[in-house]
């Protein structure tokens, strides 16, 4: 790759990682877009370029550790304190095993839908259709957010589970992880930075389960014939920074507004990018 090509594709999954806009989605839009202007392809399954998409997903996973890392600590002493206590004493310990109960629900729900998956990534316009419904669930969620604030805003089993499932869907190109974990957060009343910062926590062990662990395993390192580490370091570095900054800049964000402009977001480019695979 070139460092035009690492540049723009780190970048692209730095943004779009946390944000409720769908990473998978704008992979593929930043890859027609340079394929039209360039002639050339960003993606590829050489084991060079999983090896760069390997590392700049480690870029944003450290980004999102960084920034919870307090809270993450927090929650590794208070999972294991259930066992040495062996009773379940505050939230701390209960959001603990919220996310494991999380998890298990998203790895439940997307482990017999891989093939599917892999069939659909061929059909960019389908990425497209995903996207717009992305739009649709964020514009519905803030709808019953507003009809849901006096209801309870603390996270339960039911509302980990939901939200889980949630996370699941995002395994389908289009549809944002962030959008519908976030979205289900608040039609189930959490309040906008409480269901941002579970779906952030969330995240973790898919990040560093199926883009870190699962490709590692996947991935014959004998077949590496070369590799950029200048690449490599530009990748991850800017991967992380962009990642950290839309993270601080987004619970910021949704302190004080709604997600109705990703919503727009979503519902435009997700319309364009739908006519320009389908028709064009």
């Amino acid at each position: 790759m070139t460092y035009l090509q690492c540049l723009l594709v780190s970048i692209a999954q730095g943004l779009t990682e946390f944000l409720p806009v769908s990473s998978s989605a704008h992979i593929v839009i930043v890859n027609a877009l340079y394929k039209f202007f360039t002639h050339k392809d960003l993606s590829g399954d050489s084991p060079e370029e999983i090896f760069f998409a390997i590392i700049i997903h480690l870029g944003t996973l450290i980004a999102v550790l960084l920034y919870f890392k307090n809270d993450i600590i927090k929650i590794i002493k208070d999972f294991f304190s259930i066992f040495k206590d062996k009773k379940i004493e505050n939230e701390d310990q209960k959001l603990s095993l919220y996310i494991l109960l999380g998890t298990i629900v998203t790895v439940a729900f997307c482990f017999p839908l891989k093939d599917i998956v892999e069939n659909i990534m061929k059909e960019p316009y389908i990425t497209s259709i995903f996207l717009i419904g992305t739009g649709f669930i964020l514009f519905f969620a803030e709808y019953l957010s507003k009809k849901n604030k006096n209801n309870n805003d603390n996270l339960s089993w039911k509302k980990a589970a939901l939200i889980g499932l949630a996370q699941g869907l995002a395994i389908f190109p289009g549809f944002s992880r962030s959008g519908l974990t976030i979205s289900t957060g608040l039609m189930t009343g959490l309040t906008r930075v409480k269901a941002a910062k579970f779906s952030f926590l969330l995240s973790i062990p898919i990040i560093i389960g199926a883009s870190l662990f699962y490709p590692i395993l996947e991935l014959d390192f004998a077949q590496l014939q070369t590799f950029n580490l200048k690449a490599l370091i530009l990748g991850f570095l800017v991967s992380f920074i962009v990642g950290y900054l839309c993270i601080k800049y987004f619970m910021k964000f949704l302190g004080k507004y709604s997600l109705k402009v990703f919503a727009y977001y979503c519902l435009i480019v997700g319309i364009i990018t739908f006519i320009l695979f389908k028709f064009f």
